[in-house]
């Protein structure tokens, strides 16, 4: 018989250690860990952050509330306390993570551009042609001296 390779899902899964980002709520933006399943709908949630404006207190939150990210800490018991929550939350270095994540970086720049005022984003654009130009430009040098070569 042939060998059978046996994957792990690419599903997020809800877990306890999974970390979530909230989507709405008093804690939108905000990134917490599940610590405990409370039934099919509700989570208990804690988010120990190095700033201080991130923090999110152990509280039960809906799944439709919240959205779960790639990341995982991986060993945390079911139920831990807010001290071990902490320390594997520091150990995994979850913010270092996110912020080096394509998801955050997509999120900080669509919230950049929606602060940008009208002239600002008429900068943009003008700056976006001229780098348009520019490779139009060295690639028409490329093809032009490919015809002649060939």
């Amino acid at each position: 018989m042939g060998d059978a390779e046996i994957k792990a899902s690419q599903w997020r899964l809800v877990e306890v250690g999974r970390v979530v980002l909230f989507t709405v709520g008093p804690f939108k933006d905000r990134l917490a860990t599940i610590v405990e399943i409370i039934d099919h709908k509700r989570i208990l949630v804690d988010g120990p952050s190095s700033k201080e404006k991130s923090i999110v207190p152990r509280h039960a939150a809906a799944l439709s509330n919240v959205t779960l990210t790639p990341i995982v800490i991986s060993k945390l018991p079911r139920g831990a306390g807010n001290g071990a929550v902490r320390k594997a939350w520091e150990k995994a270095e979850v913010e270092k993570k996110w912020d080096q994540s394509a998801w955050a970086k997509k999120r900080e720049q669509t919230l950049r551009r929606r602060q940008l005022t009208d002239f600002e984003r008429f900068k943009v654009m003008k700056l976006r042609k001229q780098v348009r130009y520019e490779v139009r430009k060295t690639f028409a040098k490329v093809r032009s001296t490919e015809e002649e070569n060939a």
